[in-house]
């Protein structure tokens, strides 16, 4: 028998949390955010089993990217 777990939780930047370092974190990526200026840094992180980005087939390519994914959520 297969179980499965979801979670989620919200990022709030008025909570002090970014979005950008929230997905750097979860990837295990170095992910820059214009917004703070600066880059969240996890690829020493372990642990991480799949970051896979799945699209439609009608997305554009360039969203298969997680940095210009996370930073087209805007200010």
């Amino acid at each position: 028998m297969a179980l499965f777990h979801l979670s989620v939780t919200q990022t709030k930047r008025s909570a002090g949390q970014s979005a950008i370092a929230s997905a750097a974190y979860r990837a295990g990526e170095r992910l820059y955010s214009e917004y703070y200026g600066e880059y969240s840094d996890y690829t020493r992180k372990g642990g991480v089993i799949c970051s896979d980005i799945l699209l439609p087939s009608h997305a554009p390519p360039e969203y298969a990217d997680r940095q210009t994914l996370s930073s087209s959520s805007g200010p």
